[in-house]
């Protein structure tokens, strides 16, 4: 019975043009929400990423004094696309573009949602299959840098049993706010 379900079972482990990626799939899961992106999905992301991050950093870049920088983080997305060091990924909900992730090696780069999906589950989906993807890649110690004060996005990690490694930085853009680097000990499967 377990081998003729696994037979059922497509994987989806290896890239198709304009495909999702990641773990393989068995009817009754859920499907990949990671796909690839490409230029052409970065103003779908630029439509999703400027208002979760007024929204969740708000305390970090008020919008009076450091307003969303659009054009900069679009031109960000484009090069880390043509960069062969680095992966770029939708997050979909169906085949809308619903957040965005990259990494980097052994390091998220970037990782959000739409604030219409905060809580909805998604963000959790789209991290299990992203340390899926890194995991099949080579990682063997995942950190990320998250900022000290962003406490919607701390809690997140630390949900999922990311540690702060007491490493603090300094962010690329004014007002340069401190960032703290949390790692994960152990890729989870």
């Amino acid at each position: 019975m377990k081998g003729a379900r696994h037979e059922q079972c497509v994987d989806l482990a290896h890239r198709e043009e304009g495909g999702t990626i990641g773990r393989g799939y068995c009817p009754g899961m859920p499907p990949p929400v990671l796909r690839e992106m490409r230029v052409a999905d970065v103003p779908a992301v630029m439509a999703v990423q400027e208002p979760a991050s007024i929204a969740g950093l708000a305390e970090v870049f008020p919008q009076d004094r450091h307003p969303f920088p659009r054009e900069v983080l679009a031109d960000r997305w484009r090069e880390e696309i043509a960069d062969p060091g680095i992966e770029c990924f939708v997050i979909l909900r169906g085949h809308e573009v619903a957040g965005f992730a990259a990494v980097a090696g052994d390091e998220v780069k970037h990782f959000g949602v739409s604030v219409g999906e905060w809580g909805s589950g998604l963000a959790r989906s789209a991290h299990d299959e992203l340390l899926e993807v890194m995991r099949s890649a080579g990682a063997t110690r995942p950190f990320l840098r998250v900022y000290a004060a962003n406490p919607r996005g701390r809690a997140f990690w630390e949900k999922l049993g990311w540690t702060d490694t007491g490493e603090r930085s300094r962010g690329p853009m004014p007002p340069h706010a401190e960032l703290l680097t949390y790692e994960l000990r152990a890729v989870r499967r």
